[in-house]
């Protein structure tokens, strides 16, 4: 059986946040259930879910609530055809920035600055470990070809 719409406390049940939370965050804009019942209640889509538990991985990461909110305000400055940046975007905490992938781009969530992942340095890593095991070296040829592309 499949279920289209989840009850707020089956919510909190499956993204582990608690139904007080959920009611918060409702109120308050940050992730909105996109279905009702005849009666009112909110309802929770599986793309609701998502958006639940994106936003759990970046609390359980330390980033505050009002930081979480400052940075959907930014990205959708960033990039105005995420709808659902919770959703649609992949959102990676290293440190104390949030870093949004999308495409083959990375960057700051919060400035939108873009990053550039050293991948020469990475290149070199392979190299040297084609080097300490040479049988492992078929292995690594087309990553090297990919790699040396955006050398």
């Amino acid at each position: 059986m499949t279920q289209d719409s989840f009850s707020r406390q089956q919510a909190a049940a499956i993204t582990g946040l608690s139904p007080r939370q959920l009611g918060y965050w409702r109120k308050t804009g940050l992730v909105v259930p996109a279905a009702r019942t005849n009666g009112g209640h909110a309802r929770y889509t599986f793309t609701d879910l998502i958006a639940l538990r994106a936003a759990k991985r970046l609390l359980d990461a330390n980033i505050s609530l009002q930081r979480i909110r400052k940075c959907l305000q930014s990205l959708t400055g960033f990039l105005p055809t995420a709808n659902q940046p919770l959703v649609e975007l992949s959102l990676v905490v290293t440190g104390d920035v949030v870093l949004v992938f999308h495409g083959e781009r990375a960057f700051d969530a919060l400035t939108g600055q873009e990053w550039v992942f050293p991948i020469a340095e990475l290149a070199k890593e392979v190299e040297q470990l084609q080097q300490v095991r040479p049988e492992q070296g078929e292995l690594f040829p087309a990553a090297m070809e990919k790699l040396e592309e955006y050398a």
